[in-house]
């Protein structure tokens, strides 16, 4: 008999062991899931903060080049302005000779 007691004693035992051991994969899984959705959401926020610097960038760039654009179509345009003045004062003078002429 005694043998039979040692033997479900043995079983309670390696019954409450295996309780034990499912509880513990249990809580580990439950502290593992948590910890990796916490660093997906880490891996997910510096992705966008990432991504809002490239943005940052990209935006500055293309402002850099429309300004730099904008600043040599003004500059072509006052040159083109300086060019059509020029021309305009030299019809003035052409056009007050003739009037003077006929005037006289």
């Amino acid at each position: 008999m005694t043998a039979i007691s040692e033997a479900i004693k043995t079983i309670k035992e390696a019954e409450n062991n295996a309780d034990e051991l499912v509880n513990d994969s249990k809580a580990k899984s439950v502290e593992m899931i948590e910890n990796a959705k916490l660093e997906s959401d880490n891996i997910i926020k510096d992705a966008k903060e990432s991504a809002k610097d490239q943005a940052k960038d990209i935006i500055f760039k293309i402002e850099e080049n429309a300004r730099k654009e904008a600043r040599l179509i003004i500059d072509k345009t006052e040159k083109n302005v300086n060019i059509f003045e020029n021309e305009s004062r030299s019809n003035i003078d052409e056009a007050a000779s003739i009037i003077v002429k006929n005037i006289l």
